[in-house]
């Protein structure tokens, strides 16, 4: 299934959920926002929130500081 990961096409390579596909990435999610489609999404929502094909995810990488 080909989806677009920041803005690249990508193979979901099995990914089934948001959840999954932050796994995939190693990507730590309390410093990251993710968007789906669009719509920016909660870190309880990724687990429910399914992978289809052509789907557009933003990954966000959230800083802290001064």
């Amino acid at each position: 299934m080909k989806i677009a990961v920041n803005g690249e096409s990508v193979d979901a390579r099995g990914a089934k959920t948001i959840a999954e596909l932050t796994e995939r990435y190693q990507l730590p999610p309390q410093s990251i926002l993710v968007e789906h489609n669009g719509v920016a999404l909660h870190r309880q929502e990724w687990a429910k929130r399914p992978l289809a094909e052509g789907d557009r995810i933003e990954f966000i990488r959230v800083v802290a500081g001064g």
